[in-house]
């Protein structure tokens, strides 16, 4: 039987979640892929990575902890939506 919706014995993969850090990366956690602008997906050695929040990252778009070099600083709850 292949692909039973009915079978409960098999759990499914779990969403991806992205969590911001305060003044550091954004983890990325679960199911996921990462790929680049045409679409080749990028080879990932964990089912945890981190992404670079702050840009100045030597091995984008993966995070190095140069944010902790750089003072950078970043709250983890989301900012408000500017007024259009």
């Amino acid at each position: 039987m292949e692909n039973d919706p009915a079978d409960s014995s098999r759990s499914p993969s779990p969403a991806a979640t992205i969590t911001p850090y305060p003044d550091g990366p954004y983890l990325v956690r679960g199911d996921f892929a990462v790929t680049d602008q045409e679409g080749n997906e990028l080879r990932l050695e964990r089912q945890t990575i981190a992404l670079c929040r702050c840009g100045k990252s030597r091995m984008r778009p993966f995070c190095d902890g140069t944010h902790k070099l750089i003072g950078f600083q970043a709250p983890s709850a989301p900012e408000p939506w500017p007024d259009a």
